[in-house]
């Protein structure tokens, strides 16, 4: 797909939205996880309603992404919460994180199996991951169509292998009835401390 012709469809997406949207199930889900304290990165966040979740946990909160309309919603949000949200217009495949730049990452709803090894290393000392996104068992009329952008059973414990899983959860198939993450893969996982 051209590149152009991709972020126009995400531009036109985010501006036609009618909500800032939800916050990440996974965040959702464990708060308990978040640290008291540091520096966050919701990466690829979109209109940012789990960028603005961590702010107002008092977390210094970073939100990348490359749709300047999404960004800018975000940033209106933000100001009428009256938290401060850190946006920047970035191109997270091109320019991942650096080593060592952050206490936890928020990674939701985007796949790029070859930035995980610079995820990991963006982690500080005891830094948290929180990751969700779609898996291949489950088709609920959303979310991407390439199995490509989906998940593999267990693939995302393998691509975190090495950090220490604090949380895990992926329904597939063994789902009895249709929820908001039964087509989900979810992980919270810490880099070490030394």
């Amino acid at each position: 797909m051209n590149p152009d012709s991709h972020l126009s469809k995400w531009d036109q997406r985010h501006r036609e939205a009618e909500t800032q949207g939800s916050p990440a199930q996974v965040l959702l889900r464990n708060q308990h996880l978040l640290p008291s304290s540091g520096k966050a990165l919701d990466l690829a966040c979109g209109r940012g309603a789990s960028a603005l979740l961590l702010a107002r946990s008092g977390l210094e909160t970073h939100a990348w992404d490359f749709s300047g309309v999404a960004l800018e919603r975000l940033e209106e949000q933000a100001r009428e919460e009256g938290v401060r949200v850190i946006a920047q217009t970035r191109d997270v495949v091109a320019h991942p994180p650096e080593a060592d730049s952050f206490d936890l990452i928020l990674v939701s709803f985007f796949l790029e199996r070859r930035i995980v090894p610079q995820l990991i290393q963006a982690l500080r000392a005891g830094g948290r991951i929180f990751y969700q996104t779609f898996v291949q068992d489950v088709y609920l009329d959303r979310g991407p169509t390439s199995p490509d952008w989906r998940l593999e059973r267990n693939e995302l414990l393998h691509l975190f292998r090495e950090l220490q899983i604090h949380y895990y959860r992926e329904d597939g198939v063994v789902s009895a009835a249709a929820s908001e993450v039964s087509d989900l893969a979810m992980l919270v996982a810490s880099r070490g401390e030394g």
